[in-house]
């Protein structure tokens, strides 16, 4: 990886502390990305679409933490929505090892290493 990447992270909120695992990783030497997210503790509302359409337009893709909660998350099927809008690679990736839950059009690995040095280094 020749430079910092930014990612956004889509996740429901059910998912916050996978996301902050996910987030760790980036903290590792090794790690040249930075993970973005737009965590929500209130009910929605166009400031916050504005805010998160913002940031998901300035990050090179975006990451999606796939689980049983995202069939139910509605800001996260947002979020998904509005990165095909905005045009970005998304990948998304299984927040659990026993959860293999599918999200229509959102191409789905295993989390490991590799296969976000992978989609990171494909940006």
């Amino acid at each position: 990886m020749a430079d910092t990447k930014t990612i956004f992270v889509a996740f429901a909120i059910e998912d916050e502390w996978q996301r902050d695992a996910l987030k760790g990783q980036s903290l590792s030497p090794r790690a040249p990305y930075e993970f973005v997210d737009m965590s929500v503790k209130e009910a929605y509302d166009s400031d916050w679409q504005a805010k998160v359409r913002t940031r998901i337009r300035r990050s090179d893709g975006v990451i999606v933490l796939v689980s049983k909660n995202s069939s139910a998350s509605t800001g996260q099927k947002w979020e998904i929505a509005c990165a095909r809008e905005e045009s970005k690679p998304v990948l998304g990736i299984w927040a659990y090892s026993n959860d293999r839950t599918v999200i229509a059009g959102v191409a789905t690995k295993v989390w490991s290493d590799r296969n976000i040095v992978d989609f990171i280094d494909s940006l």
